[in-house]
């Protein structure tokens, strides 16, 4: 079946089999290997992509279910070499270790504060709990959301 989606901006058409999950649309196909394939059971995030500006988990959709969508990976927050400001926050925050999370931690964080530019840590909390790191905590990730939300007034 033949898609057509606008990944970061760029449009892309492919002959996709109707059972290829996006995550592997994009990661094999486009080869934006930012998002990262964990569970494949929508339990730990680790997939999360923006499509028509909501958080998903690339896993638990087929590609062909984005046929005509806008689709944004973590890859495509960083402008002219910036970083977005969640992804530079998780840098000055050490919002990481592995870094396996990250990138669906970044997009659920976008979310965050797209819906609430000043969230309450609570609020951070409840919007994160789609997603699993096994390495940090959180509180560091709780914290890049903060400085996020609070660079995002300047």
């Amino acid at each position: 079946m033949k898609i057509r989606v606008t990944i970061n901006g760029k449009s892309y058409s492919h002959d996709v089999e109707p059972r290829l999950l996006l995550i592997h649309y994009l990661r094999e196909v486009v080869g934006l290997t930012g998002s990262h394939v964990g569970c494949e059971t929508s339990l730990c995030g680790a997939c999360t992509v923006e499509l028509n500006g909501k958080a998903v988990k690339s896993c638990t959709m087929f590609a062909v279910q984005a046929d005509g969508a806008s689709v944004v990976t973590v890859e495509g927050l960083a402008t002219d070499g910036k970083l977005h400001p969640v992804q530079e926050a998780f840098w000055n925050e050490h919002g990481l270790q592995c870094g396996f999370c990250t990138p669906g931690m970044i997009m659920a964080s976008k979310q965050i504060l797209d819906r609430t530019p000043k969230p309450t840590e609570e609020e951070i909390r409840h919007g994160l709990e789609g997603n699993v790191c096994r390495c940090t905590g959180y509180q560091h990730i709780v914290n890049a959301v903060k400085a996020a939300a609070a660079g995002a007034g300047k």
